[in-house]
């Protein structure tokens, strides 16, 4: 759990920057991407963890603008870029304006769970981190680079002119 407005900030802009990341590299025919049929696409997704943001964090006080639907999905890779964008920096200025560090203690309801604001934002932000996983995967099945979030990733490793670990 966060019990600091800063500390959450600061965890946050770097893992959504990592995000920010991956979703720059979608092309709108990826978009289609499916681990296999039936299952969610990399576009649907992409376009999941741009609402979740808005979705998962109606469930407190703070107020800011971002889509709250998550459905259905565009078809327009930089179109989800661009909302991720917009949306995670309106939620940044929101919790910087609207947030103190004792809202982070405030108990919630979230979807029928008693949890305070600073597990909530943990949650949000683990929640990111397992869906952007989930996307690297499609990614590589549709023919993407994969950026590198904790280190390089293997086209990372050929641009510095290095060999990848083996695997």
């Amino acid at each position: 759990m966060f019990q600091t407005v800063n500390g959450f900030l600061m965890s946050w802009e770097r893992e959504t920057a990592s995000t920010q990341k991956a979703l720059n590299n979608l092309t709108d025919e990826s978009l289609k991407q499916e681990v296999s049929e039936g299952h969610w696409s990399l576009g649907r997704t992409a376009w999941h963890i741009t609402t979740a943001i808005k979705i998962i964090s109606s469930q407190t006080n703070l107020k800011f603008d971002g889509p709250a639907e998550d459905y259905p999905v565009p078809g327009s890779a930089s179109y989800i870029a661009e909302t991720y964008k917009r949306t995670n920096a309106a939620f940044i200025a929101a919790v910087k304006e609207q947030w103190s560090d004792d809202d982070m203690a405030v108990e919630i309801d979230v979807f029928g769970q008693k949890m305070n604001i600073g597990t909530l934002l943990l949650f949000l932000m683990k929640h990111e981190i397992h869906h952007r996983g989930q996307m690297t995967v499609l990614m590589r099945q549709a023919g993407l680079n994969v950026p590198g979030f904790y280190g390089p990733s293997k086209e990372e490793w050929a641009l510095m002119g290095m060999e990848a670990p083996k695997m």
